[in-house]
This record gives C-alpha cells, sequence and structure tokens, in this order.
C-alpha cells in the first residue's frame, strides 16, 4: 500500500519540519528581536508581568530573542532538541496570553506553535539531526573494544 511505502520517509519529514519552522523562526520571529538590543529586550520582557514577575525585563526579553532566533536555528539543526521544545512551548505560551491580555493581534498562532512543540517534543528530532548524530558516535564508541596497553 502507498501510506506503508511512505512511512519510510518518516524521519525525512520530521527534517522537512525542523527546517521548516526552525528557520521560519529564525527569519520571521527571533533575528529582529535580538538585533532589537537592550530597549526592545526590555519591552519585549514585560509579556512576562502576565504571570506575575515584576522583574528582570531586560533578560526575559533577551532569552524571548534569544529562543526564537538562536533557539529557532538549533531546532533545524536538531541540536539540544527536546531542551528547546520546552522553551518555545513556554515562549509560543507566554505570547499567546500577551495577545489575549492585550487584545493586540490574535493568539491563534502562538498557541497552534505551543501545541506544535509540545507533540514534537515526545516525537523526537528524528535520525537526520545533530542530536542522533552524537548519539549515534556515542554507541559506536561505547560498542568499542578499549585499547590495549
Amino acid at each position: 500500500m502507498f501510506w506503508n511505502a511512505v512511512a519510510k520517509y518518516n524521519d525525512a519529514g520530521l527534517l522537512v519540519i525542523r527546517l521548516g519552522v526552525g528557520l521560519g523562526f529564525f527569519h520571521y520571529h527571533g533575528w529582529q528581536k535580538l538585533i532589537g538590543g537592550p530597549e526592545a529586550w526590555a519591552d519585549r520582557g514585560q509579556a512576562i508581568s502576565l504571570l506575575g514577575i515584576r522583574f528582570g525585563y531586560t533578560f526575559f526579553g533577551f532569552m524571548n530573542a534569544f529562543v526564537e532566533s538562536i533557539g529557532g536555528l538549533l531546532f533545524a539543526a536538531g541540536l539540544f532538541f527536546r531542551p528547546l521544545c520546552v522553551l518555545m512551548c513556554f515562549n509560543m505560551l507566554v505570547a499567546a496570553l500577551s495577545h489575549y491580555v492585550s487584545g493586540r493581534g490574535t493568539p491563534g498562532h502562538a498557541v497552534k506553535n505551543a501545541f506544535l512543540f509540545a507533540g514534537i517534543f515526545f516525537v523526537g528530532p528524528g535520525k537526520y539531526s545533530v542530536d542522533e548524530w552524537i548519539a549515534r558516535r556515542r554507541r559506536v564508541r561505547a560498542a568499542a573494544p578499549p585499547l590495549a596497553a
């Protein structure tokens, strides 16, 4: 059956998702925030006050920009994949809450992305990822016989 033949390309599909989402976050969301500087970071970081945190706006704004830019690149590469999924999901939940409370923009995009990151956390990055490459190298080294002295 056609669907069984396509199933062998699951890892290629994960690669396409990682590249599209990760590079999209870098280009459309993160890079402009990252180069915005401390004033822009402080403005962006004020969204965390919706969770009752009333300090460190510059830090939280920088983290938002970092996760969406550098995190997007790492997500695309499949490096530190699952921790990034957690950070990206949290980032999107704060963004959605900010949209709900402020009434500016629509929270739909952020909510959709939060669910994407939550779901792909369980799936993993696939075999075409830096995380898998590192794990494969560790398995090879662990299976190799010790060097004779």
